[in-house]
């Protein structure tokens, strides 16, 4: 049976300093605990000569849903020669420079993904494809804590094959300039601004495409939408999806998250 108070901690032992019984008393106590837990990581990394992002620190202290289940599938990466970065604002596992995984949460599920899960060998048939026009990446999505314990063995060798996609220099097989579908909400919207139209049509393939993606993934037409409308001051700024608009970023041009500064 999981023992939920020490699940997220290597080989389920929790810092000394964590092992509280009852409640906190008082809320010094409960930031005491969080600070300790931090610095258990810290230690991990320092272990492994890697030095520690605050930005990731930041993710899994701040995360809202399914922190624990992060905090455990970080755990299992950090176990892995992979290197720990941060990226398009979340925890990015790397190696020799490439990107191999990267964790998100949703609002039902978190996610480990695998930017070329294609190649993997699916065995256990538990990856899968995060939408249709996907080309290379795979993911699997987690519900409780249960489930990680349970494939923690599984998800080390998907992790120890992904490596060896990256160490070899594996490229995914590219389906060619298939044709960009647009939803219609966004068709509508540059009929109306030729402006917006032209903006978008200048950006490159790589980011009209996350565009779009990022735009059909939403169920509702009112999301599709509301996306559509948040997004036109980056698209007239000809920027990406994921490009810095601040001007801080460390990692430009993408985003690494430095815009939180000015909050």
């Amino acid at each position: 049976m999981l023992n939920r108070s020490t699940q997220g901690y290597p080989q389920g032992k929790k810092p000394a300093s964590l092992n509280r019984e009852g409640p906190a008393d008082n809320g010094e106590s409960a930031i005491k605990i969080e600070e300790n837990g931090i610095q258990f990581y810290r230690n991990l990394h320092m272990s492994k000569n890697i030095p520690v992002d605050p930005l990731v620190e930041d993710y899994f202290r701040k995360a809202k849903n399914w922190k624990e289940e992060l905090s455990a599938l970080r755990t299992v990466l950090l176990d892995t020669p992979l290197t720990e970065e941060w990226k398009w604002r979340a925890p990015c596992y790397t190696f020799q420079g490439g990107n191999v995984v990267i964790l998100h949460q949703f609002k039902e599920n978190c996610a480990l993904g695998f930017f070329k899960g294609a190649l993997l060998k699916d065995d256990k048939d538990i990856l899968i494809k995060p939408g249709e026009n996907t080309q290379a990446g795979r993911m699997i999505r987690f519900t409780n804590l249960q489930e990680i314990k349970k494939l923690s063995p599984i998800l080390k060798t998907y992790v120890k094959d992904a490596i060896e996609v990256e160490k070899n220099g594996i490229k995914a097989e590219s389906k060619g300039n298939k044709e960009l579908l647009l939803p219609g909400e966004l068709q509508t919207e540059m009929d109306g601004n030729p402006v917006l139209k032209a903006s978008f049509q200048a950006l490159t393939p790589g980011r009209q495409r996350a565009y779009a993606m990022h735009f059909t993934a939403a169920k509702q037409p009112s999301t599709r939408v509301s996306r559509i409308q948040k997004c036109i001051p980056r698209i007239l700024a000809g920027k990406g999806l994921n490009d810095c608009i601040c001007g801080l970023s460390q990692k430009m041009p993408q985003c690494d998250g430095s815009h939180k500064s000015l909050e």
